[in-house]
């Protein structure tokens, strides 16, 4: 079967050629498409990629080796591309979108977080601590908010951040739980 004067097999590996490209340049500048899949998923251009590159895939693979009608073909590589680019959506896309958001912190977000120094901050000068979190630990440089130097060890609370450098003050943890009724 022809169509445009190219038999089918051609058809589907241009396909594949043009998909795969477009699929590597979303990868380098996709984050300028990305208000599209915002708004309705099934246009997340992604998706929309990985389906033609498995349609395509699939289409070409099954003229080249069997001898099914092409619209059996056709029909069969249409449902792949669906099952597997449903797999692909469910499972990797959703959870990665939403896990990238969770693993994030932003500057003004360790504002009132307690951590440790680990180089000693002098008087005037600056240091580091790390701050636990939930997917690791932030190391960043660390300044004397009340100019007074901090050793090793010592516990801070984060007072101000500016120009990346948290501005920090002793903090001493002296809560007493005990009940003397």
């Amino acid at each position: 079967m022809t169509i445009f004067g190219y038999p089918l097999e051609s058809l589907y590996l241009i396909m594949l050629v043009v998909s795969g490209l477009l699929t590597v340049l979303y990868i380098f500048f996709g984050d300028i498409l990305e208000g599209i899949g915002e708004t309705v998923f099934f246009m997340n251009p992604a998706v929309i990629l990985a389906f033609i590159v498995i349609f395509s895939a699939s289409g070409y693979v099954l003229e080249y080796i069997t001898s099914l009608p092409h619209i059996t073909i056709i029909i069969i590589s249409i449902l792949i591309a669906t099952i597997l680019d449903t797999l692909l959506h469910v499972f990797v896309l959703t959870p990665m979108s939403s896990a990238e958001e969770s693993l994030s912190y932003t500057e003004e977000s360790l504002k009132g977080r307690v951590g440790k120094i680990i180089i000693p901050v002098p008087k005037d000068g600056f240091g580091e601590m790390v701050i636990e979190n939930k997917s690791g630990m932030i190391s960043k440089t660390a300044a004397s908010y009340e100019n007074k130097p901090l050793p090793e060890g010592q516990q801070v609370l984060v007072i101000e951040v500016k120009n990346g450098v948290l501005y920090v003050v002793s903090y001493e943890n002296n809560l007493d739980y005990s009940y003397s009724g």
